[in-house]
Order: C-alpha cells, then structure tokens, then sequence
C-alpha cells in the first residue's frame, strides 16, 4: 500500500515563504522526505484502520510494530493466539489474558493475576505467549506531531532549495553556502536523527497478513 506523504505542497509553500514551489516538484520532494523518514524509523506515521500482522510469540512481552497504537468502539483492538502445529486460533482478551502497555501486549507476571489463560499451551510456562500471534489493531497518527512535520519540511525544503547538492550558489553580489549535512536530497542531518530516534522501533520478526 502507498502511503500519502507526511506533509501537503501546502505546508512546504508556507514553510518557505517568499519562495514559490511549484506542486509537482513539492510533491516530489516530500514524498522524498516521507520515504526517508519512514526508512529510518521503520514506522508509518500516516493513519491505518484494522491492519493485521502476523507476530512471533514465544515470550512474555509482545510489541506491536506501529506506534502509536489507537483504540477506540470503532477500532477494537484484536489478538488471536495460533499454537505451533494446531492450525486453530485462540481469542486472547484484554484485561483476562493480557494487558496494554503503550504498544506492548503483556502477558502474565508476578506482579500481575496469573489464570489459565496467561500461557498457551498448558505444558508451557506461564505468562508466555503461543508461538504466534496474529494481531488486528489501527495506529497512527490523525495529526502528524510537530517535530515530524519540521523534519520532513525541513528535508523537502533542502531538496526543492538545492536539487543539484551544491556546496555553494552565487546570483550577483548574493551568495549562499549550504552546510555539509544538507548536500544530498532527502539527507537526514544529526538533528534530525535525534528528532527521529523517539519515534523509532527495534527490528523483530513481523510479517503483514
């Protein structure tokens, strides 16, 4: 599925006033800037309804891969358990058999109300979850964060500003010289990677369904 890019030609226009971007070559520049982001930080940003992925179990903890996870009557948040070699399906409930921590789904622990539902099969130890777990959950954002926005503004505007990575440009007495970091399109600068890091998830096995 294509994503939409994290900003309008119109948030760029406004970005950089007295300056005129024409609409294609904004577009091409966030959609550039979008992909870079999305690269770094493995996560999407844009909104999403009912995705279903399929994740590796085996363990206590589970981390759905897209933050922020969003749950409400219309986008229920569903957890299916498929023990390795049974080809069934196990309904998991919130609050029964596990919990909701920011995007981690938590199974049983001493600090917690162990039942018999907090590990699956029973020949295994509690509070561990199936060997795979198919989850349905919506994430993303409905209004992209600030510090999101600036990065990817800040990244389109250095592609439509300097397409041909100059280090320097002259128009008469007026010369501009750009910063090292800002000589490649799209370049995420170390600010930005700080910026981007908050918003960042580990690398572990998931795979779309």
């Amino acid at each position: 599925m294509a994503l939409p890019p994290l900003a309008t030609p119109e948030d760029l226009q406004d970005y950089l006033p007295g300056i005129t971007v024409p609409t294609r070559s904004a577009e091409l520049a966030l959609r550039i800037a979008s992909r870079r982001i999305r690269k770094f930080t493995r996560q999407d940003f844009t909104f999403i309804e009912h995705e279903t992925v399929i994740l590796t179990g085996g363990q206590q903890v589970l981390a759905l891969p897209q933050r922020p996870l969003f749950v409400d009557e219309d986008h229920p948040l569903t957890v299916l358990e498929i023990p390795d070699g049974t080809g069934i399906e196990v309904p998991a409930i919130e609050g029964r058999d596990f919990i909701v921590a920011g995007n981690e789904l938590r199974r049983g622990s001493p600090l917690y109300s162990l039942t018999r539902t907090m590990g699956w099969p029973f020949n295994k130890p509690l509070g561990i979850w199936a060997d795979r777990v198919k989850a349905t959950y919506s994430h993303g954002y409905q209004e992209l964060p600030d510090d999101l926005l600036g990065v990817c503004l800040d990244l389109a505007a250095a592609t439509v500003s300097n397409p041909r990575r100059l280090r320097s440009m002259a128009a008469g007495a007026t010369s501009e010289t750009y910063t090292v970091e800002t000589f490649g399109t799209g370049s995420l600068t170390s600010d930005h990677q700080r910026t981007l890091r908050d918003y960042m998830r580990p690398s572990h096995s998931v795979v779309q369904s």
